[in-house]
């Protein structure tokens, strides 16, 4: 469970750090980059071999209703992901569509996995995305939508949404996690 908590700590540590310690970041100029990639891919890494090791209590399990609502906000959380990188509508209504889409996410998967891993693991990830977004919110109060984009950008996401929810459930299947049930 070490491993587990020490990655999660890690990735958000890496991403608040240009919050927490601006002037610290900037000095690193270019090269800190490299740092924080670092730090991110060292934390994934934690994670996932933590999880695979870790042990807890296990509270409640997969149902078919639970796997439903988890595939939908899943779908859900793919969409937000890929709205942010084209702007479309979805990024213009929220300020923060690629970290509510990673809450989305965590919640999704807390849904279907009860066990204290899986709080740990999901629930520290889903307050890191909450306390991102109140902490960009405070260091930047004011916010501009972007500008509305093109019908064919809200096409393209809603297709890549779709696309990339099938590759990360036959992903799953492969792994042995048949996200369907």
């Amino acid at each position: 469970m070490i491993l587990l908590v020490l990655g999660v700590l890690l990735w958000a540590g890496a991403h608040f750090f240009k919050r927490i310690a601006p002037a610290r970041r900037a000095a690193m100029g270019e090269p800190g980059k490299g740092a924080v990639s670092l730090a991110l891919v060292a934390a994934v890494l934690l994670m996932i071999f933590g999880y695979r090791m870790a042990e807890g209590a296990f509270f409640w399990g997969r149902s078919p209703a639970l796997t439903g609502l988890n595939n939908l906000l899943m779908l859900g959380s793919v969409y937000l992901f890929s709205a942010a990188g084209m702007k479309t509508r979805a990024a213009r209504m929220l300020r923060h569509p690629q970290l509510t889409g990673f809450a989305l996410w965590c919640a999704a998967h807390l849904l279907v996995n009860g066990d204290t891993p899986s709080f740990v693991l999901w629930g520290g990830l889903l307050i890191w995305a909450l306390l991102e977004m109140a902490v960009i919110n405070r260091a930047e109060p004011v916010w501009t939508p972007p500008a509305p984009a093109p019908a064919r950008k809200e096409i393209m996401a809603v297709v890549g949404a779709v696309v990339v929810f099938a590759a990360i459930a036959a992903v799953h299947i492969w792994l042995g996690y048949n996200p369907f049930g």
